[in-house]
C-alpha cells in the first residue's frame, strides 16, 4: 500500500507541472496572425463618399460594370494570438493562419506598420498610374490622375487601379467598357512597366470577391494553383502577368475570344 501511495504521489507531483505547462502554452501568444476575407472596393466608383479614381486634363468615359480591388483582414499586429485561436481558425474555411511576419513587417510597432502600409499604397498608386498611361501612350504631363482609397494600405491594389484608369480613359478601345458590364475583381502588385506581381492571401480574396458579387477574378499567374485549391463556386479565374495581358484577357472575355485560364 505504501508503494502504491508513493507512486500515486510521484505521479501527481509530475503531472502538476505538465498540466501547468500545457495551460501556460495554451494562453501564451503565438507568432501568428488570423486572417479572413476583407473589404472590396470598386475602383470605378467611390469609396466612403470619395471617387476612387479622378482624372483631369483630358476627357474620361462613363463606365459601367465594376472593377473591385480585394483585401484580407487580419488581427491587429499587437493582438495576442493563442493556441485556441489558431486551432479554431485552422478548421474554418473563412479564415487562415499565417506567420505574423508574413502579414506585418518584423520588428515594427503598430504605428510603424500603419505608416509602412500607407507608403506601399501610395507607391502602388504611383506605379499604377504610370503603367496605365504608358500602356495608353498618354503623357503624365497632360493627364493627371488622383487615386483615393481611405484607410486601405499595401501594394496589392496596383493592378486594379491601373485597369480602372485604362477603363476610364480608353475602355476596350472600341467604345465599350473594359468590364463588359460585369463585376470583375482581382489582386496583384504592378510595376511602372506593367508587370503584375504576387500578393498572398488569394484564397481569402476570392471569397471576398464572390461575397461582393464578382464572377471573374484576375489573379497573378504565379498564384494560380493557390487560388484554384479553394476556388469558390461560380468564380472564373483569369491568370495575368502584365497589365497589357489583363486588358487583352478582358477584351477577349467580352468578345468571346480565347481567355487565359489557370
Amino acid at each position: 500500500m505504501r508503494a502504491v501511495s508513493l507512486r500515486t504521489t510521484l505521479l501527481a507531483c509530475c503531472t502538476a507541472p505538465v498540466v501547468a505547462l500545457v495551460a501556460v502554452a495554451a494562453l501564451a501568444p503565438l507568432p501568428f496572425a488570423i486572417t479572413e476575407p476583407g473589404m472590396t472596393a470598386d475602383v470605378l466608383g467611390d469609396y466612403r463618399g470619395e471617387e476612387v479614381i479622378t482624372v483631369s486634363g483630358t476627357e474620361t468615359r462613363k463606365t459601367s460594370g465594376e472593377l473591385r480591388m480585394t483585401t484580407i483582414a487580419a488581427t491587429a499586429p499587437e493582438t495576442d494570438v493563442g493556441v485556441t485561436d489558431v486551432v479554431d481558425a485552422w478548421f474554418d474555411e473563412e479564415r487562415a493562419v499565417l506567420p505574423h511576419d508574413a502579414v506585418y513587417p518584423a520588428g515594427k510597432t503598430p504605428e510603424q506598420v500603419e505608416k509602412h502600409n500607407a507608403a506601399e499604397m501610395r507607391e502602388s498608386q504611383h506605379t499604377a498610374t504610370a503603367a496605365a498611361l504608358r500602356l495608353l501612350h498618354r503623357s503624365p504631363g497632360s493627364v493627371r490622375v488622383k487615386l483615393s482609397l481611405a484607410q486601405v494600405g499595401g501594394p496589392s491594389a496596383g493592378l486594379m487601379f491601373a485597369l480602372g484608369i485604362v477603363d476610364k480613359l480608353d475602355g476596350d478601345g472600341r467604345g465599350g467598357d473594359l468590364t463588359g458590364g460585369r463585376t470583375i475583381a482581382g489582386t496583384g502588385t504592378i510595376t511602372e512597366h506593367g508587370a503584375v506581381g504576387a500578393v498572398g492571401g488569394v484564397p481569402l480574396k476570392t471569397r471576398a470577391a464572390v461575397r461582393d458579387g464578382a464572377t471573374v477574378f484576375l489573379v497573378p499567374k504565379q498564384e494560380c494553383a493557390e487560388a484554384q485549391a479553394s476556388l469558390p463556386h461560380g468564380l472564373r479565374l483569369i491568370p495575368v502577368s502584365t497589365l497589357k495581358g489583363a486588358v487583352s484577357a478582358l477584351k477577349a472575355l467580352d468578345s468571346g475570344g480565347r481567355v487565359p485560364s489557370c
